[in-house]
């Protein structure tokens, strides 16, 4: 079999893997450049604090706290709620929040903080109309449980998910985040996680349209070489249509009838 048939073979067959997944990641391309990230990341309705320096006083004795918190490497000083609070952590991310001037520890915590940390956070229009913990969060949450879900009734239906252990809000989800979500998947090709930017799928879909692309170039070439691009524009020179002849005009005769040339 001749290369050129090989060649074009080949064309076709990555044409044809990789023109479904083209249309795809045009369209997911579409629509993530439509909203803006902080939109789809619930961060234009969060409220951001601004550094806050913390009151030089004695507080509890970090050794005392770590010695409550079981497993704890470390203690950080912060500020939460309108309190100066210790945090214990460990390699893994953070144990137990303790009140710094009376020791006494604070998680995990209750829905009534969890509702305060909610309402502190989020400065759009809506009301929390359910806080609830949970073990086994949806596909939008992909992070350590439990973890407290806290549900508003804004038009985006926002949804943040909250450490109990630390109060820390892990993540903001509302309706464009999950319509950007899947997007993301169709564009990334991860079906699972949708995190892996590197499956198999798009290296694929990617070396697909490569060999589309070289296989493309090398027809290219063997077209120039052979002179196929001269001949076609010959023979569509010759397919133009010719004008047509002007119709004759009308001559009258000395009688005052009428006859054409």
């Amino acid at each position: 079999m001749k290369a050129k048939t090989w060649v074009q073979r080949i064309h076709l067959w990555a044409g044809l893997i990789l023109g479904i997944q083209v249309l795809l990641w045009m369209a997911s391309g579409v629509i993530m450049s439509w909203f803006p990230i902080e939109m789809v990341r619930g961060e234009n309705v969060a409220f951001i604090s601004p550094p806050i320096e913390l009151e030089a006083q004695a507080y509890a004795s970090p050794g005392g706290i770590i010695a409550q918190a079981a497993g704890a490497t470390s203690v950080e000083l912060k500020r939460f709620g309108g309190r100066v609070v210790y945090l214990a952590s460990n390699a893994d991310g953070a144990i137990a929040m303790f009140d710094a001037s009376s020791g006494e520890r604070l998680t995990p915590l209750k829905e009534r903080d969890v509702r305060g940390i909610a309402k502190q956070d989020f400065v759009g229009d809506g009301e929390i109309v359910s806080a609830r913990l949970i073990s086994f969060p949806p596909q939008e949450y992909r992070r350590e449980t439990p973890v407290w879900r806290v549900d508003f009734d804004d038009k985006y239906n926002t949804r943040l998910y909250i450490s109990p252990s630390s109060g820390e809000v892990r993540a903001r989800r509302n309706d464009i985040w999950r319509l950007y979500d899947f997007f993301w998947m169709l564009h990334i090709m991860d079906y699972e996680d949708r995190e892996d930017f590197n499956n198999p799928l798009v290296m694929t879909a990617a070396a697909a349209g490569l060999v589309f692309a070289l296989s493309g170039i090398i027809i290219v070439i063997m077209r120039l070489t052979r002179g196929r691009y001269k001949h076609d524009l010959m023979l569509l020179a010759r397919a133009k249509p010719r004008k047509r002849d002007a119709p004759s005009k009308k001559t009258e005769i000395s009688d005052g009838s009428e006859t054409r040339d």
